[in-house]
């Protein structure tokens, strides 16, 4: 749905095991099933490790075309679910959820591994509690992936593409009555996820200004 309807996006304001692992470890003894069971033990020792956003609901107050900017698109090496993406946002304190390029639509095929981030100048969420900015990313740097629900998983970048695109300015205002802001590419693709859960609640970023209510999460940088 577009922002004018919807109303809500999500901002962000705010491996470990016991058994041990050995370089140069062959699989090629192991049955179909140890692989699977090893692979599943892997993924769910990073989950318990993974860190746990929380997110306020922000109230989106402005919409506004900006003209051409230098956009990054962050093309990821792994594939990203419905309710996916990274967390972007023109100050640290408060970063918004830009849903990847996931979702089939008219005007371009699903691309899973995706996400068309915004401006050059953005914070984008790193691992450890870091963050870098857009124009800082290549290939091989680690990024973080969340959901809707706030679950983070390390990703790694496979490419960036920096072009000149239209953007428009979102301005979403929280609670406490601060104002955080982002640039996106002014594209039926680009979307904010929104309070729900589901892909259901994204917002598009090809809409006009209108009061609308998100999902946001703070964090202690400015």
């Amino acid at each position: 749905m577009d922002l004018a309807a919807a109303k809500a996006v999500l901002i962000n304001a705010g491996m470990s095991s016991s058994m041990p692992l050995y370089s140069g470890l062959s699989l090629s003894a192991l049955l179909v099933l140890q692989v699977k069971q090893l692979a599943a033990y892997l993924a769910e020792q990073e989950a318990e490790q993974a860190p746990q956003f929380q997110y306020e609901v922000a109230t989106v107050t402005r919409v506004e075309p900006v003209g051409l900017c230098d956009r990054v698109c962050v093309d990821l090496c792994s594939l990203l679910q419905p309710g996916e993406g990274m967390l972007v946002g023109s100050f640290a304190r408060a970063l918004f959820l830009v849903h990847s390029e996931c979702m089939e639509s008219q005007y371009i095929n699903s691309r899973p591994f995706r996400v068309n981030a915004g401006a050059v100048h953005a914070y984008v969420q790193a691992p450890d509690g870091k963050t870098a900015y857009l124009s800082e990313l290549q290939s091989g740097s680690k990024m973080l992936v969340v959901n809707a629900a706030g679950r983070a998983r390390t990703a790694m970048v496979g490419r960036c593409k920096i072009e000149l695109r239209p953007m428009i300015l979102v301005e979403a205002e929280t609670e406490d009555g601060m104002h955080h802001s982002t640039m996106l590419q002014n594209a039926e693709t680009v979307r904010l996820i929104g309070p729900s859960h589901s892909s259901s609640s994204s917002t598009t970023a090809g809409m006009t200004p209108n009061s609308s209510s998100t999902s946001s999460s703070t964090g202690s940088r400015g």
